[in-house]
């Protein structure tokens, strides 16, 4: 396949250019000259997509959603899993890292081994899987269930590693819990991100985790401190660290100029959009679950029922994440894109294969019109929307 014409998103900038697949991976891409050429390699039998007018970036990458379409990941069950993958795929984000919620190992074991048995053959490729729970504040439990909440265990962590078939790439925790930096030091090695959530950390227990080998913050600014002039607490921590933040764009979660703040305080290098939906993201409003508890969606917030003030998830997907940030809170398109495509998959270490339109990586493209609407969708080099 040869994409021509396209303005893509390549290192780090809009540049228009030229693009060949072949088969599943990039062959070559080339800007274009002042007259409109590239020194791509000639080819004698393709299909040709002419992108003129057309932005093209990488396909997304979601490291912390919960569900979509009526399934959640802790239904551990590869329909649940399958039915994600396809709704995924139907919206632009081709990689997907679905996150558990709090719950007793066994359930996690179900869920780790249906995550394990499941092949990329259709849908958004299944690259990990999200530990948000259970090593948790039961101070900062937010729509997690208080009742499943535990110190850290290494034990049981490599219990579940292993019944998942190494597939968790991102582990959660609060730092201020007994045996917490003995947990993030025993589990550094073999997990690429370690990050602080739902926690009451301050300053110096964020910076004694990332010392340890934290990297991460889940869900910035939601169930953990925020910035005080004297007690800065664990996202300037995060700051003077280097660490990633996750930013749920869903203009619910984030007012958009501390969105605007939080690109300009960690740079879009360490910004990771995420959506964080949990089942109702792509059915209409009414009565849903999380995590084993009744969640009312009704516009955008998707709050606990019995709890309206508690925000549980959301009901947007992140490519609808990426627009509102772009669209609504004046973040740059580059920026943007890069968050929600080359930091995700960078930061659970599986950008050898996702997140950039580059050569060698599969060719999972997203070709947009200038008001970000999905035009085409080409997963591994084929064709889907």
């Amino acid at each position: 396949m040869k994409i021509i014409n396209a303005k893509m998103y390549y290192n780090g900038s809009f540049r228009t250019g030229d693009m060949i697949i072949r088969g599943e991976r990039f062959l070559a891409i080339r800007e274009t000259d002042e007259n409109g050429k590239s020194e791509l390699p000639e080819l004698d039998d393709h299909e040709e997509i002419d992108a003129h007018g057309l932005l093209a970036i990488p396909g997304l990458v979601d490291i912390h959603f919960h569900g979509c379409v009526g399934y959640d990941m802790c239904d551990g069950t590869e329909e649940a899993i399958q039915a994600m993958a396809d709704y995924q795929q139907s919206v632009g984000v081709l990689a997907i890292c679905p996150a558990t919620m709090t719950y007793p190992e066994d359930k996690l074991a179900v869920i780790a081994e249906a995550a394990a048995a499941h092949v990329n053959g259709k849908g958004a490729d299944l690259v990990g899987i999200h530990m948000e729970g259970p090593y948790i504040s039961p101070n900062k439990v937010g729509a997690q269930n208080p009742a499943y909440v535990q110190k850290p265990d290494m034990e049981m962590f490599a219990r579940l590693q292993e019944k998942a078939g190494g597939l968790f790439r991102q582990c959660d925790i609060a730092p201020e819990e007994p045996g917490a930096l003995e947990f993030i030091r025993g589990i550094r090695e073999t997990v690429p991100s370690i990050s602080l959530a739902h926690t009451t950390a301050d300053y110096d227990a964020a910076m004694a985790a990332f010392e340890a080998g934290a990297n991460h913050l889940t869900h910035c600014y939601n169930a953990m401190p925020g910035i005080n002039h004297r007690n800065p607490g664990p996202i300037i921590a995060a700051v003077d660290a280097g660490a990633d933040a996750e930013l749920i764009t869903d203009n619910v979660h984030i007012h958009p100029a501390v969105v605007r703040a939080t690109f300009k305080l960690f740079g879009d290098d360490h910004v990771i959009l995420v959506s964080d939906s949990m089942m109702a993201c792509g059915l209409p409003d009414g009565q849903y679950s999380l995590g084993g508890q009744d969640v009312t969606v009704k516009g955008r917030p998707a709050v606990l029922t019995e709890h309206e003030g508690t925000i549980a998830g959301s009901a947007s997907n992140l490519m609808n994440c990426v627009r509102y940030a772009v669209k609504e809170m004046d973040i740059p398109l580059a920026s943007a894109v890069k968050a929600a495509t080359h930091n995700p998959a960078r930061a659970i270490g599986i950008d050898q294969d996702y997140g950039d339109l580059a050569e060698g990586k599969y060719a999972n493209v997203l070709l947009l019109d200038e008001d970000l609407n999905l035009v085409h969708v080409i997963k591994r080099g084929v064709q889907v929307f």
